[in-house]
């Protein structure tokens, strides 16, 4: 019975001697450095400056020089990206060499069928390839689109498949194409991604001169057709605008990108996903007001700065 006293008695001393011991430091504070806490980092968080009202979906302003980025608003989202399409379409064409003299024969395959979007292009009439290019970066016009990528180096399926290759060679990830018009939802990119897609469009001195031209006349060989540019900024001289393209369908709001020189600086400016055909030139405008202002202040803070004489 004794014996059996002093094995339990013995048994809860070790129990007691445990639960008091303390923790071992080292191990503790081994396992505190192992499993830091993470930082939440949210890629579609909105920077934007405080006082500075963008109504588009998504955005971004990049300075063309240093890269700084200064507003950010769900700037890596995937979204559908419209018309801004034919920038990259522009590209693949001029990259293959093809003769822009050569003439092109609009056909009934360009026709719209899907949205049913209008084209002053007749089904038979002719256009250069420069024409094709200038009507479809400055009019948006998705029969003329659709005509390049059609006599594509072996065809339209070629024509898009570049875009992609181009994409990737450029870093474009998020971005995808599926048609050389942006007709269709499965033309997606990002606001970062569009910047440097701006950015490589902008190498290019014809994309420079069709995207920004106000205003062109050109005989199809059945009519004289007049056409105008869809970015109405380009009609303000306040605005310095060194390549544009807008984009519209449903599914991706209407969009903007341009390259312009704002408050002494060289910009590339991204607006996606806007609703309300006037939202985007409202950003826009916004963000020229603000910029113009943070130049103001910059300038009258440095004038009013006397540093008192030395020695």
């Amino acid at each position: 019975m004794l014996r059996k006293i002093n094995r339990a008695a013995l048994i809860a001393f070790c129990c007691l001697a445990i639960f008091a011991s303390p923790p071992n430091s080292a191990s503790a504070q081994q396992t505190v450095k192992s499993s830091p806490p993470k930082e939440k980092t949210n890629l579609h968080s909105s920077r934007v400056p405080k006082g500075l009202v963008i109504r588009s979906s998504a955005a971004l302003v990049e300075d063309q020089q240093t890269g700084e980025l200064l507003l950010q608003k769900k700037a890596h989202a995937v979204v559908p990206i419209a018309s801004i399409t034919k920038l990259m379409t522009a590209m693949v064409v001029l990259d293959s060499g093809s003769d822009l003299h050569e003439l092109i024969t609009i056909e009934s395959a360009d026709i719209d069928t899907f949205r049913h979007s209008y084209s002053r292009l007749r089904v038979g009439s002719q256009f250069t390839r420069r024409d094709l290019l200038l009507i479809s970066l400055m009019a948006s016009d998705n029969r003329s689109a659709h005509a390049l990528g059609r006599v594509y180096p072996g065809g339209h399926a070629a024509c898009v498949a570049a875009m992609n290759d181009k994409a990737r060679s450029l870093g474009l990830f998020k971005t995808r194409f599926v048609d050389t018009t942006g007709l269709f939802s499965g033309n997606v990119s990002s606001a970062r991604d569009l910047a440097r897609m701006v950015e490589a469009a902008y190498s290019y001195h014809l994309i420079r001169e069709f995207s920004t031209c106000r205003e062109a006349v050109i005989d199809s060989g059945v009519c004289v057709l007049e056409f105008r540019n869809t970015n109405r900024l380009l009609s303000h001289p306040e605005w310095k605008i060194g390549l544009s393209k807008t984009g519209y369908i449903g599914e991706s709001g209407r969009c903007l990108v341009m390259q312009a020189r704002l408050a002494e600086r060289s910009l590339f400016i991204v607006l996606l996903d806007s609703q309300g055909k006037l939202t985007r030139i409202g950003d826009a405008n916004r963000i020229k007001k603000w910029l113009e202002a943070l130049e103001t202040d910059l300038r009258t803070s440095q004038s009013s700065f006397h540093p008192e004489p030395t020695g």
